[in-house]
């Protein structure tokens, strides 16, 4: 009894983990640039060590535990938007920002200049060139933004985008503000990555799929809460009956 309840409880607990992937994608259907992710559960059998020499020997019990929440890589939808320093990246790559912790990637490509006249994210983000922020004067206008990153103004060239790729994206990390870092090193995206200027990617979340994967969840969730509070119950029961016998 106490093996079945252990192995609901493990259930229960990836679904619980399964529950808060979902929120997070569906918070973010608007999120430019958002890649969503999912749960991928796998089996972890007890005992690691058993004891075969018994009469009865160790029966091997199936538990579920989370093995990870890999991210979905595919492009989300391309609008177009008309605002000249709005980017949609085709291809792998990420932009480069500066953060307070640091250098991170994000796919956000709404662009916009700060009062101190860089290039920032709609967070506010310093947006990297290959020679560090790009900045420029109050005078400045006609911004364009040429396929391979070329930043201009109606003043001339003001700097190129750097745009990055991962040998592995499954190694991003989410930091929140839509940012990823990485433990490992960004390489140079070069040719496989050009940029569409006057449009956003939209998030590759898909409400409808998702929407399915909460009702589903919720409901396996629902069925393990009841099938423990029943085992619970079954032993309350048994305990006092045998008291009362004793």
């Amino acid at each position: 009894m106490e093996n079945a309840l252990l192995i609901g409880l493990s259930r229960q607990v990836a679904l619980g983990r399964e529950l808060d992937v979902i929120a997070n994608n569906m918070a973010n259907v608007t999120t430019n640039g958002f890649k969503a992710r999912a749960l991928r559960f796998r089996e972890y059998l007890m005992p690691v060590a058993s004891a075969e020499s018994f009469p009865r020997p160790d029966r091997q019990l199936s538990y579920v535990i989370d093995a990870g929440t890999p991210l979905d890589t595919r492009a989300g939808a391309i609008e177009h938007t008309g605002n000249p320093l709005d980017v949609a990246i085709k291809g792998d790559a990420f932009l480069a920002v500066q953060t307070p912790a640091g250098e991170r990637y994000t796919r956000n490509g709404s662009l916009e200049i700060n009062p101190q006249g860089q290039l920032v994210t709609s967070d506010g983000h310093a947006v990297l060139g290959d020679n560090g922020p790009i900045t420029f004067t109050p005078q400045e206008g006609a911004f364009s933004i040429a396929p391979d990153g070329t930043m201009s103004s109606d003043q001339g060239q003001r700097g190129k985008l750097r745009l990055v790729r991962f040998d592995n994206p499954q190694g991003l990390r989410n930091e929140g503000a839509n940012l990823f870092s990485s433990a490992a090193q960004a390489q140079p995206a070069g040719s496989t990555s050009r940029l569409q200027s006057g449009a956003v990617e939209r998030s590759n979340v898909k409400p409808v799929i998702e929407m399915s994967r909460l009702i589903e969840v919720n409901r396996s969730y629902t069925s393990v809460a009841t099938m423990i509070g029943r085992m619970d119950e079954l032993r309350r029961t048994a305990i006092s009956r045998l008291a009362d016998n004793g």
